[in-house]
Order: structure tokens, then C-alpha cells, then sequence
């Protein structure tokens, strides 16, 4: 049996994402390879978020929160336009991917991605807290790539 896995050819597990992928740089989501998603998935859902925000923002900040994306889906390419998934909104205030922005020190960024046993039935633009509201009792899998980014 195949274990759902999320890898990125930008950057190791627990390493460095390169600065281009910064909110204040190029802004561009990592490309991303998906793999081990179960037979029974009838959608993926993304969280991208920095739990290290708790301290300078109050909060663990949003940076990209997507969902109903195609469970045979084997890559999210760099800049992905997510036209055929549903984007939710971000910290920043906007439906797309926000890249990394720490304003204080080094801060690790989660990429965790989720396999549902259906599609989701919320509005564009919701937010990581209505997602996950949506995704409980539909979770199959779940995965995690971290990186770290440094201001």
C-alpha cells in the first residue's frame, strides 16, 4: 500500500526554500511532486502556513490554502495557477499562494496535504479554519513537507 507523500525538487525536507519563492521576492509557489494517493481520494486539499508567526502575528499565518485539487495529480508546478482547484484566502488578504515572509528570524514553513474521500463544497476564498471545518470526517491521508525560510 502506498503512503501519501509530499516532496519538493526546489528543496529538502527540513531545508532551506530558496529565496525566490519569498513573499517579497519573486512570490512564486515551489513546484511540489505528489505521490502514494489512495485509490479511494476523490480530491487533495494544501495548507501552507508558518507556526513560527505565533509569536511576531499572534497566529500561525495562512499562506496558501487550496483544495478540491485532482487527486491524480502527480505535480504542482512553480507558479501554479490552481485554475482547476478551489483557493482559499490567505493571510495577506489575497486567494493565492503567499510566500514566506518572516519578519524576525528564521521560521519553518509547513506544506501539509491531505487526500479526502470527496470533494469539497466550499466557497472560493474561505478561509484554512472553514477548510479544515470541511475536511473533518473526510481525511484518508495526510502528509508534510517543511522548509524554513530567513529574513
Amino acid at each position: 500500500m502506498a503512503t501519501l507523500t509530499l516532496l519538493s525538487p526546489a528543496f529538502a525536507d527540513g531545508g532551506s526554500i530558496p529565496e525566490r519563492y519569498g513573499y517579497t521576492r519573486d512570490n512564486l509557489n515551489p513546484p511540489l511532486e505528489i505521490a502514494g494517493v489512495p485509490e479511494s481520494a476523490a480530491s487533495l486539499a494544501l495548507i501552507v502556513d508558518d507556526p513560527d508567526a505565533v509569536e511576531p502575528a499572534g497566529k500561525v499565518w495562512d499562506h496558501w490554502v487550496v483544495w478540491n485539487i485532482d487527486p491524480n495529480r502527480t505535480t504542482i508546478p512553480e507558479d501554479w495557477d490552481a485554475s482547476d482547484a478551489t483557493q482559499g484566502m490567505n493571510d495577506y488578504g489575497d486567494p493565492e499562494y503567499g510566500g514566506p515572509n518572516p519578519p524576525d528570524r528564521e521560521h519553518t514553513y509547513r506544506f501539509k496535504l491531505y487526500a479526502l474521500d470527496e470533494k469539497l463544497d466550499i466557497d472560493t476564498g474561505a478561509t484554512k479554519d472553514r477548510l479544515e471545518d470541511a475536511m473533518a470526517g473526510t481525511i484518508l491521508e495526510e502528509t508534510q513537507l517543511e522548509g524554513t525560510f530567513a529574513p
